[in-house]
């Protein structure tokens, strides 16, 4: 997603290649982002850094940015919860809140870059007419990450359960009268369980963080935090298949179900 927002972002962008795979370097290299020698020198050379990152390293990367010299606007447009957009925003200063709706920006209307905060007008402006739309928020300076946690509670949320479902089908032997229930009550499920096994299992390992995050936010907004803690737990189970193409529906069901026996 970093080098997808960096390709159509306006302006010159630079990266760090120090410590990055060689997979990265080719990513920047085909977005046309120029190559720093330090964290030192961009933070120098940089008006506006823009993290992009785990959620778990979230605070982390912006200490760092920080620890660096770095004194212009921060944007965090990560996955994380209200708090911890609250948290960084306390370590970098001149903060600005973002977070990402959609897919990596390829064509235009796929992708929404949400910017929260006071200088969010002026993160705007570097995509504004790009392949990605950027839209300001002005309920909050978390305000970006909230409605990322929110929006991503259900997407996320919603696929962790699906699988989930049919998992504890699959255990209890009733799987395929499962299906022919969802056939007759619920068209297209099936279809979609597909669908969301080949879409969600090789990026699972990268909702782990997120969903704690979101679990993290509804506590904090003192609703039930167990629903994603669990969606964690599922994606967890998923890592696996981190380098793996559309894996099987079978095959995320036995993972899942693995666990179980193993125990």
């Amino acid at each position: 997603m970093g080098s997808a927002m960096a390709a159509v972002c306006h302006g010159r962008r630079l990266w760090v290649p120090q410590g990055r795979s060689p997979a990265s370097a080719d990513r920047a290299a085909n977005a046309g982002i120029e190559a720093a020698a330090s964290l030192a020198e961009l933070a120098a050379a940089a008006d506006i850094i823009v993290s992009i990152c785990p959620p778990h390293a979230a605070e982390d990367v912006a200490r760092q940015v920080v620890d660096a010299g770095f004194d212009g606007i921060y944007v965090d447009a990560n996955a994380i919860s209200p708090a911890t957009a609250r948290s960084v925003s306390e370590l970098a200063g001149r903060f600005v809140d973002g977070s990402v709706i959609g897919p990596p920006p390829t064509e235009p209307g796929q992708a929404r870059l949400y910017l929260s905060g006071a200088e969010a007008e002026t993160v705007a402006s570097l995509w504004v007419g790009s392949k990605l739309e950027p839209i300001v928020l002005t309920s909050g300076t978390a305000a970006a990450s909230a409605l990322k946690m929110a929006y991503a509670s259900w997407t996320k949320g919603s696929a962790a359960l699906l699988l989930s479902s049919l998992a504890l089908a699959e255990a209890e032997g009733v799987a395929d009268s499962l299906r022919g229930e969802w056939d007759v009550s619920q068209p297209g499920l099936t279809e979609r369980v597909a669908r969301t096994a080949a879409g969600v299992g090789p990026k699972g390992w990268r909702f782990v963080g997120e969903m704690n995050e979101i679990a993290a936010s509804m506590a904090g907004a003192s609703l039930p935090a167990g629903f994603h803690h669990a969606a964690a737990e599922v994606y967890s189970r998923l890592s696996e298949l981190r380098s793996t193409q559309q894996p099987s529906v079978e095959v995320v069901l036995d993972l899942l179900n693995a666990a179980e026996t193993d125990q």
